[in-house]
């Protein structure tokens, strides 16, 4: 927040030729006015310093030079008294055409600056939003800022710190000397602080979620259903914790014994998606801090806010400096500071989620140091409804399955299999369920069940399936074209007549667009599915089907099926490794066996 400094200086003072401005340690004052000022200067860590000048005998240039400077220092300290009587806690003191113009980067006591933010809607939580980078416990303010925007109206919500690969590579420093000392940490004491982090969490769910709203367009309703379940990671993983057990192995010899011991990999670069701004770090850190390890984490650009919130939320349960770090960044600079984090050979342990062909680069960047890795990449997940379904429950099935944040998730049904027999029931009916139980708006309104897309070129993208459909014979049932609330609204569009040749059958949509193909036999239904590199899904029929399926996860007779207590993960390109349950701890653990002798 900048300010206009008094018009008058609050102390004078006639000793004009005793000081200047250098950048090396202050000297003792002479007198008491001087020392007050310094002691004035001194307070604002950014401050230029001053230092004695040579005595007026030995040279007389420094005088000349600073008796033009010195009233210009004069209404700089007197400006930094008033601005710190109105509560400024970090000033910063720069040369302009008018001489030193002091401004006030942290109005609130104890706050992180909050630049330029405009409310929302929801009239966001101040005391939550952050706008500097997180590092070893301290918030830090970067030299260029990026913005960001609500996509329901465009309007800058705030801008943050545009962290590039210097301040990352600081902040696996930091990482790493926490990590030194975390690993010793009890388990009971980790579970401990992690089950604080949760306790915040639930006690901020609402500011939390709107925040979430406000910077990803997000449905209120839905984001306070991502608050739920992002907490309940931390929740979880607070109680696995105390569950890394190792094993004892009896060998052949008589004197000798085999353990096998778990501990923490070492630092982990968290990387996570915009769709599930609070949850995918959840996941990720929870499991991280619970087996010991420090995290750093790169937001996506749309979403940082929500990251920033959660390491307010960090610090505040006690969670030690350098365990939980984060560095924002824009999208001009995400390639270089993900290099930089992927690349340190201080970080053993890179957990992504996202597209696939930036997965790829990952992947690239981990295996020059054979780094530990977790990938959940882009899914294309089938529907399939079988002649024996019944249709009501299919297309509730389906409702939940493809709508949910406007089709912007990974697990998101992509492709509606449809059995010959059935096929023309499930389409009407669906429309049906479409055009009165969605309701395109702000994320902020109460009805609203459909909020924007992230941005125009998710909504471009999505223009782009459609028409390449229509072009190859499919039939818009309802929907096809953008929502006339703004350039970030499209409507809820159903496809019948698709074919696989067609992109919306061969890559993932995102959005709200749901194309049906139609098939004669269960074996027709299945190499439907299987005809994809990726493997994230949830289809309904039987065990014959599930198990033929080549996904990491089949949702029988249920559309939602992530929960904190099940693996959730991909196979073929959509990626390695699984996040949550039991086996997601074991992500960042490390096997070692260790031989007992002369027993």
């Amino acid at each position: 927040m900048y300010m206009r400094p008094p018009p008058q200086p609050l102390l004078r003072d006639r000793s004009s030729q005793r000081y200047a401005r250098t950048r090396s340690s202050l000297a003792p004052p002479c007198s008491a006015q001087e020392r007050a000022l310094v002691a004035i200067c001194a307070t604002c860590s950014r401050a230029p310093a001053l230092q004695r000048v040579p005595d007026a005998r030995s040279s007389r240039r420094p005088q000349r030079a600073l008796a033009c400077l010195f009233p210009a220092v004069i209404r700089a300290m007197a400006t930094c008294v008033w601005l710190r009587r109105c509560g400024a806690r970090l000033i910063r003191l720069a040369f302009s055409d008018r001489g030193l113009c002091p401004r006030a980067v942290c109005w609130a006591p104890g706050r992180a600056p909050l630049r330029a933010y405009a409310r929302g809607p929801g009239g966001l939580p101040t005391a939550l939003l952050r706008t500097d980078s997180f590092v070893g416990g301290r918030w830090l303010p970067a030299a260029a800022v990026f913005p960001v925007l609500d996509p329901a109206s465009g309007a800058e919500l705030g801008r943050v710190a545009d962290c590039g690969a210097a301040e990352a590579r600081a902040a696996v420093g930091a990482a790493y000397d926490a990590f030194c000392s975390w690993r010793s940490v009890s388990a009971k004491e980790r579970s401990s602080l992690l089950r604080k982090w949760y306790d915040l969490m639930i006690r901020n769910k609402d500011d939390l979620a709107k925040i979430i709203t406000a910077e990803s367009g997000k449905p209120l309703m839905e984001a306070q259903g991502e608050i739920l379940y992002s907490a309940h990671f931390l929740e979880w993983f607070s109680e696995e914790a105390r569950r890394t057990y190792g094993d004892i192995i009896y060998t052949p010899a008589r004197d000798k014994r085999a353990l096998v011991l778990k501990q923490p990999v070492g630092v982990a670069v968290v990387i996570t998606p915009w769709n599930f701004p609070s949850a995918m770090i959840t996941r990720k850190v929870g499991a991280a801090l619970a087996a010991g390890c420090t995290v750093v984490v790169k937001p996506a650009e749309d979403t940082p806010f929500s990251a920033l919130a959660l390491a307010e939320l960090a610090n505040q349960a006690g969670i030690p400096p350098g365990v939980y770090n984060v560095v924002p960044c824009s999208q001009k600079k995400a390639r270089d500071v993900g290099e930089a984090l992927c690349t340190d050979p201080l970080v053993s342990k890179i957990s992504f989620t996202g597209s696939t062909a930036t997965g790829k680069i990952l992947l690239h960047h981990a295996a020059n140091s054979v780094k530990r890795v977790s990938m959940e990449l882009g899914g294309h997940a089938p529907f399939i409804v079988f002649n024996s379904a019944n249709v009501d429950h299919a297309v509730a099935g389906a409702m939940a399955s493809k709508f949910r944040n406007s089709g912007q998730t990974c697990v998101c049904s992509n492709r509606f299999l449809v059995q010959r027999g059935i096929h023309d029931s499930f389409v009407k009916k669906f429309a049906e369920a479409i055009n009165t139980n969605l309701h395109v708006g702000n994320g902020f309104e109460e009805r609203t069940t459909q909020g924007p897309l992230i941005n125009e070129k998710a909504v471009e993208k999505v223009e782009k399936h459609v028409s390449d459909a229509l072009s190859k014979g499919a039939t818009v049932v309802t929907g096809g074209k953008r929502h006339q609330l703004g350039k970030n609204f499209f409507e809820p569009t159903l496809l019948s007549n698709v074919t696989q040749d067609m992109l919306c059958s061969r890559e993932e949509t995102f959005g709200p667009l749901a194309p049906v193909i139609k098939f004669n036999t269960e074996e027709e239904a299945v190499a439907i599915a299987n005809a994809t590199d990726v493997g994230l899904a949830d289809p309904a029929q039987i065990w014959r089907v599930a198990e033929q399926l080549e996904v990491g996860m089949v949702g029988v007779n249920e559309g939602l099926i992530s929960s904190v207590e099940c693996p959730f993960g991909g196979v073929k390109q959509s990626g390695l490794g699984r996040e949550g349950s039991k086996y997601g701890i074991d992500e960042y653990l490390e096997l070692k066996y260790v031989c007992f002798g002369g027993l």
